[in-house]
């Protein structure tokens, strides 16, 4: 028959997958590349733990994941035309970049290392806490009474 707990993970997982793609439809393009930074975290924290469980596939499957994110879903959201001449050097460096994490990310299965899925866990936070850094959501910086005289200045001409 089954276990008790077949259905509730079940149930838990069709709701985690309801709640991302709910998430995915809503969500602006900055968002969405937000989302992707936190699945890859998420496999990467996964695939550490099934490295340190000794369960083989479940680990290459986190980390064909983790992979997949990266790969198709962080460096193919690059658009080199839409960053203009000025962006283009940026665009090529992130791509190199994402390309070097698939790099520790395949190393990191192939040679069970740890270290390795830490290397590419903490350029992937380095990128995430970067792209926070420059969302449109996040409420500018505050005003210090220096820059008020300074702009009172400029606005009246002085």
């Amino acid at each position: 028959m089954y276990t008790s707990s077949q259905p509730s993970q079940g149930g838990a997982r069709a709701y985690a997958k309801i709640a991302t793609e709910s998430g995915a439809m809503s969500a602006s393009p900055h968002q969405l590349i937000t989302m992707l930074f936190d699945g890859a975290k998420s496999a990467i924290i996964m695939a550490r733990h099934h490295l340190l469980n000794k369960d083989v596939v479940a680990k290459g499957g986190a980390i064909s994941k983790a992979i997949n994110i990266v790969e198709n879903g962080l460096k193919g959201s690059l658009d080199a035309d839409a960053a203009g001449a000025e962006g283009a050097e940026l665009v090529g460096n992130l791509a190199a970049l994402y390309d070097y994490i698939v790099q520790r990310l395949l190393f990191a299965n192939l040679r069970n290392d740890p270290l390795l899925l830490d290397e590419a866990d903490k350029l992937l936070e380095s990128l995430r806490s970067a792209w926070l850094e420059i969302s449109p959501d996040k409420p500018s910086a505050p005003i210090h009474a220096a820059q008020v005289n300074t702009l009172a200045r400029l606005s009246i001409g002085a």
